[in-house]
């Protein structure tokens, strides 16, 4: 069965429990669970339910699909997304994305755990996500393209939106939440990287490390879609001062930064909710 197939199937799924066109789709990777509950009249739909979805094997990740409203805006969010390292390939990771787009998203916020490659950041500082650096030796759009979904060379001057990302750093700064612009680069995973390994990224102008999110910006952005990602520093990769993970600090530090998360999307959220009031008016 062709991609396009598959994913028509899995919206057909959907819209068979919610049947709201979502204007945001929202991947609630580490740090931003806590937004489901935010969620207005929501429809929570198990991925084992929906066709030709992934299980999600992560931990702290759930595995349900929640729709509904958050700030006026119809969204539908993944609660839990799936990683290369789970076994998975580039397309399974990236398919719910796929199915956010048909539904109707316009938008993609995602957000992570990643590791602090800049000195000058800190543990629990929010990253406001303006470029990447692929190095998971693969991708999502490889094999034959097909035009529906998107173009077959997709432009990537500028995946993480501009203007999404100048509105979160300024929600930031009233929010008093320590947030910075950085190039966020991913690798697979699972392993924790080497200290010449963390000097050679950090070498090459990243800022953040993590095990997600460029294959779905990636395929957002061939399907049209205006990107935010945001990035909690979980913990510093100074090869100079490297310490062993300890993943329950890691996951207490996200805790304590998922309030700063949600406060910036439901503001960026807020902003959304005024532009779609205003086109309506304008129709």
């Amino acid at each position: 069965m062709e991609l396009w197939d598959r994913i028509q199937e899995a919206v057909a799924y959907v819209r068979s429990r919610w049947s709201t066109r979502p204007h945001a789709g929202i991947i609630l990777g580490t740090g931003l669970g806590g937004l489901a509950q935010r969620i207005q009249s929501p429809v929570v739909i198990p991925y084992d339910e929906i066709p030709h979805f992934a299980r999600t094997t992560a931990i702290s990740h759930a595995g349900h699909l929640v729709c509904g409203t958050v700030a006026d805006v119809p969204v539908v969010a993944m609660e839990g997304r799936f990683h290369i390292y789970e076994g998975y390939s580039y397309q399974q990771v990236t398919f719910p994305v796929r199915v956010m787009r048909a539904l109707g998203a316009e938008l993609l916020i995602v957000s992570n755990a990643a590791g602090g490659l800049n000195p000058h950041f800190s543990r629990g500082d929010i990253v406001v996500i303006e470029d990447h650096i692929n190095l998971m030796n693969g991708n999502p759009l490889i094999g034959p393209n097909d035009d529906r979904l998107g173009p077959r060379f997709p432009d990537m001057c500028q995946p993480y939106d501009r203007r999404l990302i100048d509105r979160a750093l300024e929600i930031a700064r009233k929010e008093n939440i320590i947030a910075h612009k950085g190039v966020y680069i991913a690798v697979t995973g699972p392993n924790l990287e080497t200290r010449a390994e963390y000097r050679f990224m950090r070498l090459i102008g990243a800022d953040v490390v993590g095990m997600s999110t460029v294959p779905e910006v990636i395929v957002a952005v061939h399907g049209g879609m205006r990107v935010l990602g945001l990035s909690v520093v979980t913990d510093m990769c100074l090869p100079d001062a490297l310490q062993p993970i300890n993943l329950q600090e890691i996951l207490a530090t996200a805790a304590e930064a998922e309030p700063k998360l949600v406060k910036i999307v439901l503001g960026i959220l807020a902003d959304e909710a005024a532009r779609l009031r205003v086109a309506a008016e304008g129709m």
